[in-house]
């Protein structure tokens, strides 16, 4: 496949675009992590915001204190999701079962 040639002006706006959907998804980890907010809230700006959506459901959830690659991987695998699976990507039962394992864990701590 020949991608198309982009002028300068359009890579430079698709370096701002790029630049920004990178900030809005660490801000919302960052938020995500602190707990400013809930994985609920998580799926109802990813249903809305196209740089949230396309989030891997596994960078979000290794934003979280003491999960990392394995642990995630783990929690997704019991709540039988892809490892590739993107926030915007996942059905209702994934998404109750993410969420049932993220307010238990919000319980224990």
């Amino acid at each position: 496949m020949v991608l198309e040639q982009l002028s300068p002006a359009e890579r430079q706006a698709a370096r701002e675009k790029a630049l920004e959907a990178r900030t809005a998804r660490a801000e919302l980890k960052a938020a995500f992590a602190n707990g400013a907010i809930t994985l609920e809230d998580v799926f109802s700006i990813a249903d809305l915001d196209d740089a949230i959506g396309r989030m891997r459901c596994i960078d979000l959830l290794t934003a979280l204190r003491s999960v990392g690659e394995v642990r995630a991987t783990t929690v997704m695998e019991a709540c039988v999701i892809s490892p590739k699976r993107r926030l915007r990507g996942l059905g209702r039962r994934q998404r109750e079962k993410l969420i049932a394992w993220y307010n238990a864990r919000v319980a224990v701590e």
